[in-house]
C-alpha cells in the first residue's frame, strides 16, 4: 500500500465520574473497571469515526484506558494493569480492528503474565484483528516541571529482556526496538519520554519502520517548544514518517492541562491535517516517498561516516 491514511487519537480520559478533588481519589477504588470501559467505549467511536473517514491505520494514546495517573503515587492505579495477550483492552480493540478493517496502536499499563512486572506498553494489532506483538516503553521519566511533577517509575518500569516471540511480523535485530510489517505498511512505536532520545528513532529507521507512531502525555514550557522540533529532525535525519500524539484537555480532579497539538510529519515536513473531528487527526501518507531523492540534494543513509556514524 503506497499511500495510507493514518489517524491518531488526540484526548482525555472520557470517565465522568473523576472527583473535583485530588483528596476525593480513593472513592474509585472499585471502580477502575467501569473507567476503563467508559475509556474502551471512547476509543471504540473515535476508531469507527476514523475508519468511516478512511483511516486504514489508527494510533491511540499514551495508556489510553485510564486518566494519566502518574502525576502522583497511589497504588490503587497499579490494578489498572492487564495482560498485552488476553486483557480487556488489548481484546476489545482487537475486535475493533476485525470490524472496521484497520491496524490499531493501542498503548496500556501492562500486567506481564509471566514476571508480574508492569511496563507501559503498546500491542500492535492488525485488520484482521491477530496481535502483531507489542513495544514497552524504553526510558521512564520522574521529575518536575513549571506545571506539574510526574513520577512513572512508580508505575513501571523500562522494557529490559527480549519480550516478542519470534514472528515473521516482527522486524529488526535489537528485540527493543520491533518493527512490526502490518498490512498497511513497516510501523515502529516510540512512547513519550522515548522521543528524546536520539537512537530510537535511528534504531526503528534503520529496522525498516516506514511510520513511527509516538504515543504521549506531555505538558509544560520546554516540551511545548521540542514538540514540533524533535519530530520534524527525526523524521527528516532519518527518512521516516512520524506521528506524535498528545492528549488534549484537562483531566480532574488533577487538572493538568495537556496541551494536543497531535500531527503527523515526514521528512520534507508536517503532514496536512484532514480531520474534522476534534479529537482525531488524520493525514495521508505517502511511502512510495520515501524512496524517492531528498530535494535537498542530502543523501544522509549513503554519506555516514563509520568512524562516527555506526
Amino acid at each position: 500500500m503506497s499511500t495510507v491514511h493514518a489517524a491518531m487519537t488526540q484526548t482525555v480520559s472520557a470517565y465522568r465520574g473523576m472527583p473535583a478533588r485530588v483528596d476525593g481519589l480513593s472513592t474509585l477504588a472499585g471502580k477502575l473497571d467501569e473507567i476503563r470501559k467508559a475509556n474502551l467505549d471512547h476509543h471504540s467511536e473515535l476508531i469507527a469515526q476514523a475508519a468511516s473517514a478512511g483511516a486504514h491505520i489508527i494510533g491511540l494514546g499514551e495508556l489510553f484506558p485510564a486518566p494519566y495517573f502518574a502525576l502522583a503515587r497511589d497504588p490503587m492505579w497499579l490494578d489498572m494493569a492487564e495482560d498485552a495477550a488476553g486483557g480487556p483492552s488489548v481484546t476489545r480493540m482487537q475486535a475493533e480492528a476485525s470490524r472496521h478493517g484497520v491496524v490499531i496502536i493501542a498503548p496500556i499499563h501492562e500486567l506481564c503474565a509471566q514476571t508480574g512486572d508492569r511496563f507501559n506498553t503498546a500491542v500492535v494489532i492488525d485488520r484482521n484483528g491477530a496481535n502483531l506483538g507489542k513495544f514497552r516503553k524504553a526510558h521512564i521519566p520522574h521529575g518536575a516541571n513549571e506545571q506539574g511533577a510526574f513520577d512513572e517509575s512508580f508505575y513501571y518500569g523500562p522494557a529490559v529482556v527480549p519480550y516478542n516471540d519470534a514472528s515473521p511480523k516482527i522486524l529488526g535485530d535489537n528485540p527493543l526496538l520491533p518493527v512490526f510489517s502490518t498490512s498497511v505498511g513497516r510501523v515502529g512505536v516510540s512512547i513519550c519520554y522515548d522521543r528524546h532520545f536520539s537512537r530510537m528513532a535511528e534504531g526503528l529507521a534503520r529496522a525498516g519502520a516506514q511510520l513511527i507512531f509516538s504515543p504521549a502525555v506531555t505538558f509544560g514550557e520546554k516540551s511545548r517548544r521540542m514538540w514540533n522540533i524533535e519530530f520534524e529532525c527525526d523524521a527528516a535525519r532519518n527518512n521516516v514518517f512520524i506521528g506524535g500524539s498528545n492528549r488534549r484537555g484537562v483531566e480532574s480532579p488533577w487538572n493538568q492541562d495537556y496541551f494536543g497539538d497531535s500531527h503527523f510529519v515526514g521528512p520534507n515536513g508536517r503532514c496536512d491535517n484532514i480531520s474534522k473531528h476534534d479529537n482525531l487527526v488524520i493525514a495521508d501518507i505517502d511511502f512510495e516517498s520515501l524512496e524517492e531523492s531528498d530535494p535537498s540534494g542530502w543523501n544522509l543513509a549513503r554519506d555516514r561516516n563509520p568512524h562516527i556514524d555506526s
